[in-house]
This record gives structure tokens, sequence and C-alpha cells, in this order.
């Protein structure tokens, strides 16, 4: 029997719906194992095709994970709440030059 996999259908969702959702985080790795968790006042999903492979939690405004390397993405409707990286020593940024970048841009629409 085939499990549904809320998690992945709203991420589906998330990249055809930017009026829903028209704010957009980038979360950058730097080489390094980090860890990530981006909490929004709105709600936040994740634009990949597996979420659950790339390790990531998103619930309905909090999204959290980790990255060494690449690009994960976020669309969420309302203001970034809070934003915590710390790298694989549990060091935050920005004492740490090794955790990811984090951009934000609101009112983007698909890319």
């Amino acid at each position: 029997m085939a499990r549904d996999n809320p998690v992945q259908r709203r991420s589906q969702t998330a990249s055809t719906d930017d009026s829903h959702l028209p704010n957009l985080v980038t979360i950058v790795g730097r080489g390094v194992p980090s860890n990530f968790e981006i909490a929004v006042d709105g709600e936040i999903e994740m634009l990949a095709d597996d979420p659950v492979a790339e390790a990531t939690v998103v619930s309905e405004n909090v999204a959290e994970g980790a990255i060494d390397v690449g690009v994960q993405r976020f669309r969420f409707s309302g203001d970034m709440a809070n934003v915590r990286v710390v790298d694989w020593n549990g060091v935050p940024a920005p004492e740490s030059s090794s955790t990811p970048n984090v951009h934000v841009d609101y009112n983007v629409s698909g890319r």
C-alpha cells in the first residue's frame, strides 16, 4: 500500500501557488555540515521534490534541517519570525564563518 506523504504534496503545491506563499527564503551551504531552523508568522513550505530525502522537517510555520553543500529553498507567507543557523560544532552565526548564508526575499514571483 502506498503511503501518502503530506509534506511532499504541500511542497509540490508551493511551486504552483506563489500568491499564497509570496516570499522566499534560501539557505546556501558553505561546505560544512550545519543545522538551520526557520520560523515564520505565516505558513512555510519547502521547494523540493522530496523534502524527506533532504532530511528537512516542515510544519505549518517552522522548517528545520541540515545542509552542508547546495541550496534549499522555502516559500512562506507573512513575515520572517526567526532564523537560527549553527555549524557542526554548534557555534551560531555570526560567530562562525562556516554557517550557511540565508537570503530572504519578499513578494517574489516563481522562478
